[in-house]
């Protein structure tokens, strides 16, 4: 067999985990307590709906990630293993709901995200107000993180965001510019930059975004795009291995080496940012308390 069926045979066929993917199950009093509380109350938290592999070692630090307006996207990303379709109706009463879950767990840092919402006026921007507010109002002392959409890059619904003064916002521009089409199909690469520059330009302390590496991007263009977050002042970068949800989703086309990871971490360090988490396993929320100073 000559290389070039090789290589038309091999995208195909599912890569194994390589040995640095291999998470040891969550331990530890916290973990443990927590666990518990969610279990008991039904609470809700992507910890947990999502199987992060970094679950324990964040609720051991006091942090968790909670999503609003709903589990129903309006997008079909490809990378994404939310359920995409007509999501539901608004629920007025979840900025409450939030707020509570933060108490009972006792939460010091949380982090919010949500589903993409084009189909309503305000692209959700409300309601991310409305729980951020709430949040403050029950637990102030517990420091946010806002894991948002693009808005579709509208400034009034940004600026929601900005009004209520989260300790970091967060924008993931996810790949590469080159691969954004394929990857954020509703999504543009420019798009992503403006609202992580208009942030910044709006008076926002901290900014943050996120790369997942594996999708077929090379070294160059991951290096480009840590170029482009810094001309934007974005603060914060996490850089993460893209794991394929189903086999509906896009395909991992490459496990990324640790001394790769380590490599990006470096270059992003020189280039300025104030940290970076580069590492197979990381998420957008790792660590994510040390990112408020």
């Amino acid at each position: 067999m000559d290389s070039e069926t090789v290589s038309n045979i091999l995208p195909e066929e599912r890569l194994a985990k390589p040995k640095w993917l291999r998470v040891k199950l969550p331990t530890g009093k916290n973990y443990t307590e927590l666990r518990g509380l969610v279990d008991k109350y039904k609470l809700n938290t992507i910890c947990t709906s999502g199987s992060c592999p970094n679950m324990g070692e964040c609720w051991g630090e006091g942090t968790a990630t909670f999503m609003i307006l709903g589990n129903i996207c309006t997008r079909s990303c490809g990378f994404c293993g939310v359920k995409t379709g007509r999501p539901e109706n608004v629920d007025w009463d979840e900025p409450e709901k939030v707020a509570r879950s933060i108490k009972i767990m006792n939460i010091k840092h949380a982090v919010l995200t949500s589903v993409d919402r084009d189909d309503l006026k305000d692209m959700g921007s409300i309601m991310w107000a409305e729980t951020v507010k709430a949040v403050r109002r029950m637990n102030p002392e517990t420091t946010l993180e806002t894991l948002i959409p693009d808005f579709q890059g509208v400034e009034k619904h940004i600026d929601r965001i900005i009004n209520v003064a989260p300790e970091v916002v967060s924008h993931n521009i996810e790949t590469v510019r080159r691969l954004t089409r394929d990857v954020r199909i509703q999504a543009q690469y420019d798009r992503s930059l403006g609202v992580l520059k208009y942030l910044k330009q709006q008076g926002q302390r901290r900014t943050k975004s996120g790369i997942m590496l594996g999708l077929g991007e090379t070294r160059e263009e991951v290096i480009e795009t840590l170029h482009d977050l810094k001309a934007n002042n974005v603060d914060i970068v996490t850089i993460g291995q893209y794991l394929q949800p189903s086999k509906k989703h896009l395909p991992v086309k490459q496990f990324v080496n640790p001394d790769q990871f380590k490599e990006y971490e470096q270059i992003g360090l020189e280039l300025g940012f104030r940290h970076v988490e580069s590492s197979a396993l990381v998420r957008s929320s790792y660590k994510a308390q040390k990112h408020i100073n």
